[in-house]
Parts: C-alpha cells; structure tokens; sequence
C-alpha cells in the first residue's frame, strides 16, 4: 500500500468516528481533518487541511495549543479545556486529547481528539452569572424560586415522622448532612428545610446535580476559574464562593468523578479552596448538604462513591423511606395534592372514592411521591365537573411482568459478589468491542450514565 492509499484508508477510518479527529504532520500541516472535528469547531474541512494548524486556527497563541506542546515538547495533553475564536470568529470550547506521535524516537505527527462542550460552558458559566446576579435576563427571571420549610413537608407515618425529626434537630447545628433516599422522596425538601430553620436562613442556599455537569466543566463550576487556567479562562468565582455563610447541596454526589472527590475531601477538612488554574487560598464557610438515591454502602462497593468522603460527610445522615414503605401516606398525601391542583386548574375535586383510595394503595410508585403528584395533577387536569376522582381517572401502570426462569447460572466455585462483578465486567467489556471503543454509545446501549460507566472502565480496568 502506497503513501496515498495509506492516507484514503485512513480518511475512511476517521470519517467512522463520532469524535472530532485532527492529524497534523510535524511542520503543523493538517494532514487528516474529519467531518465531526469540522462540525466541532465550526468550520470546513477546506479550511483547515493543507493548512499549519496556528494559520487554521489563528485565535491561538503558540504556547497554548496543545498541538503545538505536542509537536515542540513531545508533550501529551488529556481532557484539556480550550475556549477559542474559529476562523469565522465563532467562540467554540472544546475538551481536547492530543498525543505526539513518535518514530525512532522523533515526532512525526500529532493527533488531537476533540469533543465540543460549547453548550455545556455556556450553560455552566449561565448557573454562575445567575448566582452573581449579573444575568438581567436570566431564564427564572419573573418567577421566584420556591423555598422550602418544614411547614411543606406533610406525612402521617410513625417512620417518617422521626426522619422530619431528626432533619429539624439537624437544622439547629452546623454539621454536613448525608441524605439517602430514592428519587422522588424529597430529598432537596427536606435539604431546604434543614436550611431555612437554621441559623444560615438568610443565607444562600445553592444546589448543584452533580451527574448534570461533565467531569470537565463540574470543577471549575464547584471552585471557580482563575484566568489562564485553560484557553478562555476568566477569573470567575465557583458555588463555593457564591454560597459563603450559606449552604451547599451536592445532588447525586455518587456522580462525581472519584478524583473531584478526593478535592472535595481536602476542601471540607481544610476549609479552603483554590480556584481552578489559581494559586491562591480562599477561605470559606460553607455547609455541606449532600444526596445520594442509592444506598450508600452499595455506592462504595461499586467505587463510585469514596469511603473517606461519605465518612467526612455523613456526620447526620437521614434516610428517607420510599412511599411503598408508608402506605398510610398516600391517600392523605392524594388529599393534599387535590387541593393544591384544584386552586392550579381551578377545579372542585373534592374527594377520592374508595376505589381510587384503594388503587392508590395498591401501586408500589418507583418516583416515590413526585409520582404521586404527577399522578394526581393529570387526574385533576383532566377531570371534567366531577367533585369526586375515581379509579377511572387514575392513570397508572396496573401489568405486572411475570418473573421468568433465570438464563444465567451461578457458578458457586467463587464468592457471589466476585462472580457478579466478573459478570458486569464481561457485559461491560462486550458492549465497548460493540461500540467500538465509543464511551457514549456503549453507555446509551446499557442505560447507564457515561460518567458511571467511566468509573466501572477503570474499576474493572477495561482499555
């Protein structure tokens, strides 16, 4: 195969990949352009081949191009951050891979993959402004945020009861809470209310979902950026920052990768941190609210969640019983929902009958008590003049799946949770030679979040 075919095989290959490819020679000259890095960074593929890299892409100085460090310093850059100017003058950020290709001990080639999260900083510089009050047209604007206390926290069960107990105890001190309990029990009501009955009242309260950021952007959101700490880079404070005095709620911290974790651990036993690309030291005084909707001791058997930081968090944990478990809590709760959506839709549904009291019981809500609510809010939307909701107003799944035999025999020669995680690990390595490597698509396929299935590719150590 000749030089020329060479290079059409692999156009061919590159054109395969969702990710965005970049092959520059060792004079900088684009060799290799795909059409997902063209779509990446907004330009033609024209623009760019043929062309060295600083002429393509003039918005860089040389000493922050990764390609450049690549080619000059045979230096290799991973997951690096870059907000830049294309040659339209569109500002693009990016999070780049570049690698130095090396041939008897020389650098041949560079090659760059590259992945546009252009959307994602806006958004994540967006949740910042928004908490600097620098945003006059921010997306809440006109509608305030709700704000939670006790007062709206309504059940009937002897354990829930002591759960709401123990939060209000948990208000009157400063320490970090761990809050476990399914999606939909309420977890951030009940993170409000232990906020708003304590001595940080009129402070800020900030909530950050942690699985809603990528790992690349969920840093610099936490702790700020300094300017310089990557291409782009403003000095820009983090929710920590934003929240001084107030109080901090981590949403699904499980989600956070293991290494922001282990800074997070350092943060909470220092009390101090130091924005992204900085060097400076900045004091805080933050309380720390934390949820997680797995069991937290199943959460570090998998190595999703770090043991030393559930340690340092869970000074007061609550744990909330899933509505299945509070049966006497869901008509009651019906009740409450009917009068709240009565005054929405400006209705009269003044009851349930005994059969939708009796259907509501029977069904076991994997939402837990948002799905309750949701259930009744279509009820009640949808009801004509009636002033009573029966069963035939409820719309709710009623088929159970019937078990099937089992396909999969345990082989009792080893340890159950060995033999189930040499399992997850076959499935899991199978599924990325389908995907061909692409963490996205093997994620999709097995319905589990890229960021969890990145923890399980390095717990397992699969390449």
């Amino acid at each position: 195969m000749n030089a020329e075919e060479y290079k059409a095989l692999v156009d061919e290959l590159i054109e395969l990949l969702d990710e965005g490819i970049y092959i520059v020679d060792s004079q900088g000259v684009g060799i290799h352009y795909n059409k997902a890095m063209a779509g990446t960074e907004k330009v033609h593929v024209r623009d760019v081949l043929g062309k060295k890299f600083h002429e393509a892409f003039p918005d860089f100085e040389l000493g922050e191009s990764t390609i450049y460090r690549a080619l000059s310093r045979d230096q290799a850059t991973r997951n690096a951050q870059q907000t830049y100017k294309n040659l339209y003058g569109k500002e693009i950020t990016t999070e780049n891979t570049t690698i130095p290709v090396m041939v008897d001990g020389r650098t041949v080639a560079a090659i760059e993959v590259s992945k546009n999260i252009t959307d994602l900083r806006r958004v994540s510089d967006s949740l910042l402004e928004i908490q600097e009050g620098k945003m006059e047209h921010a997306p809440i604007r006109g509608r305030e945020i709700m704000k939670y206390t006790f007062d709206d926290i309504y059940g009937e069960n002897e354990r829930f009861l002591e759960v709401v107990k123990r939060a209000r105890k948990a208000a009157i001190n400063d320490a970090s809470v761990f809050i476990y309990g399914e999606t939909g029990t309420g977890k951030e009501l009940i993170a409000q209310s232990i906020h708003n009955n304590g001595s940080r009242a009129g402070k800020p309260f900030l909530a950050q979902n942690c699985a809603a950021i990528p790992e690349s952007l969920l840093e610099g959101l936490l702790f700020g950026t300094a300017k310089g700490a990557f291409t782009g880079a403003v000095d820009r404070a983090g929710l920590f920052e934003q929240a001084s005095g107030g109080t901090l709620l981590l949403d699904e911290i499980s989600a956070m990768p293991y290494d922001l974790q282990s800074k997070l651990l350092r943060v909470l036993q220092e009390s101090y941190i130091r924005r992204v690309g900085g060097s400076r030291d900045i004091p805080i005084d933050v309380r720390i609210i934390a949820t997680v909707n797995e069991a937290p001791e199943e959460l570090i058997a998998k190595g999703l969640l770090r043991k030393d930081l559930y340690y340092r968090l869970n000074v007061i944990n609550i744990s909330i019983p899933p509505l299945r478990e509070r049966v006497d809590d869901i008509v009651p709760l019906s009740e409450k929902f009917l009068d709240k959506y009565n005054r929405r839709y400006n209705k009269q549904v003044w009851m349930l009958s005994d059969g939708a009291a009796q259907k509501l019981r029977a069904y076991d809500y994997p939402g837990n008590v948002r799905e309750l609510e949701n259930i009744i809010e279509q009820a009640v939307s949808m009801a004509d003049n009636e002033h009573v909701l029966t069963e035939k107003h409820l719309s709710m799944p009623e088929e159970v799946v019937p078990m099937q035999e089992p396909t999969t025999r345990y082989d009792q020669t080893m340890p159950l949770d060995k033999y189930l995680s040499s399992v997850e690990k076959q499935i899991i390595a199978d599924e990325m030679v389908r995907a061909k490597g692409n963490i996205s698509k093997a994620a999709a396929a097995l319905s589990i979040k890229r960021q969890t299935l990145q923890h399980k590719l390095r717990k397992y150590d699969i390449r």
